[in-house]
């Protein structure tokens, strides 16, 4: 049987949303006119939406809000408190009605023992997706991917057919210039010209609509996995609501802010999680916001702060709810513990840390009375089992007189974010972009060799650089980077990391899936998402990124292969030293003489791969032992590159006569383009 209500549940539970909001912020002191206004708009159509599906209730109810607000509208006056009270108990009871109006299928079994006050509690979202169908739809568009990876393989069909239409073309040409050829090869070769033709528009009608309905595919999958997906802002109307009204039954004065609302996750997953940040949010106020007297009197502002941050970490995506408050309690703790049966020895005996963790476990409240709000030990655990049907897991941390921090981690099996796509070893690689600091462009020369790895200096600060492929396991460890690279500044938890990639690809919004538990790379790995084309994209970990980063160049650094000796050959002490360094940091063999006479003699009593050769020497000059070494037949197969600061055309000229392969000016002395110019010729 359909659904009759299924429309008016979703536009009724959204402009309920908005009506909460609207009176929360009256509430804070928002200027009264314009919303009040939309109040009154919001409340007339919710009306008219609920008599027209026959819910007299409803419309009631928002006839009332009418009643209250017309004349403060009227009046241009400030919403007096007990106005917005009354509105928001009326916009509970209309949340009530609608769970009523919910199909037997997705009522919950205790739903009928269940009073209009957790009302609330229930997310008005869970409606709006139809998964089954939505599944259907991901299947059908599977599907179409794979015919329009048959056509695309049919195109080889269609080249083979142009290539023998032209051989047949070619088959009835003239064989002479100016032969004529008689009638039925002339015949036969405008037929074999024609169909050259027909082929070669069929081919590229062919390709133009493939690559059109591959973009329009790729935009209805992506358009169809984020309906699955809703934000995480839709929670922070219930969460605020929930800290006002926690608030004001203990007497105390909050203010609520909340991040991460561009976080899209499954409406299911974010039902649960609501419910219980919903009790965290009640624990905060309860157990850690101070009155207004003890946050005077400890020197706070007389409003506590409750937090609520939404971020992905990796596999995960963490909700945490912070305080400013006192901190935990510990001595309530223990004796909340003792009540429960542990031994006050025991209790006595336990740090800060193991009360942490008993009071995780669960049934015991450091509230000495029961209220509406607290004293009955069930907080945490409603938090504990939400962690537990997720397969996720509950932290907590406090400082004394600071706050505490409630965090629930939940394995990430669908969300959608915001990525840069990078590329890197040929493989297209996304990162978060909530924890890209920046990209840049560095050179070889600003990269810095050290005993503990490679760091790069950004902004004043020295961070670890490693080059991307690297992690991915696609490059050798001691393979460095001798060009001009792309550079992606990473900032997670553990730290932060530059890692060098081949290209910076874009921005795009993708849809995150979670990989299988014994997927490789699964340290760095936090999902994969799908290209145009169906192939699947490694979505990589900050955290994981970082601490592997960091394990990699903690490794003892090997010594790279030692390869042919070169002798160099220079009078200047300082040139001699950077050239010695350069290349046996390259893992090259370094001789060296400080004359062209001296070199002549170290050359013929030993094999050298290539001589790096000054021109000003005292003596013998650098175009003179090039010549001589060219005349030598042990010698003159040996490459030689002069290094010089002498670059005019006759001597440009004077060094190709007497047989040098390169020529590098000192003052445009680049370490990179000399190690490639020896990589080439030493080969």
């Amino acid at each position: 049987m359909a659904d009759p209500h299924r429309y008016f549940r979703v536009e009724a539970g959204e402009i309920l949303e908005q009506l909460q909001k609207g009176l929360l912020e009256l509430e804070k002191g928002a200027p009264a006119a314009a919303i009040v206004s939309s109040l009154l708009r919001l409340a007339h159509t919710l009306k008219g939406a609920a008599r027209v599906v026959k819910q007299p209730a409803i419309a009631e109810l928002c006839h009332a809000i009418e009643d209250v607000f017309v004349p403060i509208r009227d009046a241009g006056a400030a919403a007096p408190p007990s106005a917005i009270a009354q509105a928001l108990g009326q916009v509970d009871a209309m949340r009530a009605q609608l769970i009523l109006l919910s199909p037997p299928a997705a009522v919950p079994e205790k739903t009928a023992e269940r009073s209009p006050a957790r009302a609330p509690d229930e997310p008005f979202w869970a409606a709006k997706p139809n998964v089954v169908d939505l599944d259907v739809l991901m299947d059908g568009i599977a599907e179409l991917n794979g015919q329009l990876g048959g056509i695309r393989r049919a195109r080889g069909t269609l080249e083979r057919a142009r290539g023998v239409a032209d051989l047949l073309s070619e088959q009835f040409a003239p064989r002479r210039t100016g032969q004529a050829g008689d009638g039925a090869s002339s015949k036969l070769r405008a037929l074999a010209e024609e169909l050259q033709a027909a082929l070669g528009r069929a081919d590229g009608e062919l390709v133009a609509s493939v690559d059109l309905a591959t973009r329009e595919l790729a935009q209805v999958r992506d358009a169809a996995e984020r309906l699955r997906l809703v934000p995480a802002e839709l929670m922070w109307g219930s969460l605020e609501r929930t800290a006002r009204d926690a608030a004001v039954s203990l007497g105390k004065q909050v203010e609520f802010t909340a991040h991460g609302a561009d976080v899209r996750l499954d409406a299911e997953v974010l039902g649960l999680v609501q419910r219980a940040l919903m009790q965290a949010v009640r624990n905060a106020v309860a157990h850690g916001i101070e009155s207004p007297g003890e946050r005077r009197a400890a020197g706070k502002p007389l409003s506590g702060q409750v937090r609520i941050v939404v971020q992905r970490r990796d596999t995960d995506i963490v909700f945490s709810c912070a305080d400013d408050g006192h901190g935990l309690d510990l001595a309530a703790i223990r004796r909340g513990a003792e009540r429960k049966g542990l031994e006050p020895s025991a209790a006595a005996g336990l740090g800060s840390e193991g009360l942490i963790q008993l009071l995780l476990r669960g049934g015991i409240s450091t509230a000495e009375t029961v209220t509406g709000v607290s004293g009955r030990g069930i907080g945490l655990d409603l938090v504990r089992e939400t962690a537990g049907k997720l397969g996720g897991r509950v932290e907590l941390h406090s400082t004394p007189g600071l706050g505490t921090t409630l965090a629930l981690a939940v394995p990430a099996t669908l969300s959608a974010l915001s990525a840069l796509l990078v590329e890197a070893s040929g493989q297209v690689v996304a990162f978060p972009l909530s924890a890209v600091v920046g990209t840049s462009r560095r050179s070889p020369d600003e990269i810095s060799h050290t005993v503990d790895g490679d760091t790069l200096v950004v902004d004043g600060r020295i961070v670890p650089f490693v080059a991307l492929w690297r992690l991915l396991g696609q490059g050798a460890p001691e393979a460095s980077l001798s060009t001009n690279c792309s550079v992606v500044l990473l900032s997670a938890d553990a730290g932060m990391v530059a890692l060098a990639v081949d290209r910076l690809l874009g921005v795009e919004t993708i849809v995150v899936r979670a990989l299988p538990e014994l997927a490789l790379l699964a340290s760095i790995v936090a999902g994969a998402s799908f290209d145009a084309d169906g192939n699947p994209r490694l979505v990589l970990g900050p955290e994981g990124l970082v601490r592997t980063a960091r394990k990699i160049l903690a490794l003892p650094r090997s010594v790279p292969t030692r390869r042919a000796p070169i002798l160099v050959i220079d009078d200047s002490l300082t040139t001699r030293m950077l050239e010695q360094s350069i290349l046996e940091s390259a893992g090259y063999e370094v001789d060296l003489a400080i004359s062209g006479e001296e070199a002549l003699e170290k050359a013929r009593s030993r094999s050298y791969a290539l001589f790096l050769v000054d021109v000003e020497m005292p003596g013998m000059d650098g175009f003179e032992f090039i010549e001589l070494a060219a005349k030598d037949p042990a010698l003159r197969d040996i490459p030689a590159i002069l290094v010089t600061s002498r670059a005019s055309a006759q001597d440009l000229e004077r060094g190709i006569a007497v047989g040098a392969r390169a020529h590098i000016e000192k003052k445009e002395f680049n370490q990179s383009d000399l190690l490639q110019r020896i990589r080439k010729l030493v080969s």
